[in-house]
């Protein structure tokens, strides 16, 4: 090996070694709820804590991006099919407007509330995730991403974990501006 081979590979190795710890950091280790079963009414209860520390959001800063109309036709169908019970159907409703705005964090955020309702805890997990990770990081949809991973963490009996989530809900509000 040359030593210009030996000296790029130096640099390379703690990105690496660096790349593969954050990968096992974040494996199915972080998923103690595989198997977990909540019952339907528990799981609602769940998602209606979600839903309620986002709040009115009145005197605070939110981002309200604008719909595409046919996003915002599957966002009121998918309403309607989980108000009458159907959470399969307003998933794929999801799934179907997502295929049209992947980057949405509402319409993720969404999805993932709907996926704790079906069980599906690491789905949901990924969503909130990767919806607060692209949504504006204030607000009451803020709210509802740290939330929704609260319950997971509480689910999955990690206290430490729902603690430092239940933190960052209260660190979504922010005041919006004043207006003379």
């Amino acid at each position: 090996m040359s030593v210009a081979r030996f000296r790029a590979a130096a640099r390379v190795l703690p990105l690496a070694a660096a790349a593969v710890l954050a990968a096992c950091a974040g494996g199915p280790a972080r998923e103690p709820w595989r198997g977990a079963e909540v019952p339907p009414a528990d799981a609602a209860r769940m998602v209606a804590s979600i839903r309620a520390a986002a709040g009115d959001g009145e005197g605070e800063l939110a981002v309200q991006p604008l719909r595409d109309p046919r996003v915002e036709d599957l966002r009121q169908q998918a309403g309607r099919l989980e108000a009458a019970g159907q959470y399969r159907a307003a998933a794929e409703a999801l799934d179907r407007a997502l295929e049209i705005v992947d980057a949405d964090p509402a319409l993720l955020q969404e999805r993932a509330e709907l996926a704790l309702l079906l069980g599906e805890f690491a789905t949901a997990d990924a969503l909130a995730q990767r919806a607060y990770a692209l949504g504006a990081q204030v607000g009451p949809l803020c709210r509802r991403h740290w939330a929704t991973l609260e319950q997971l963490r509480l689910l999955a009996g990690d206290a430490e974990g729902a603690a430092s989530a239940r933190e960052q809900v209260a660190g979504c509000r922010v005041a919006g501006p004043e207006r003379y």
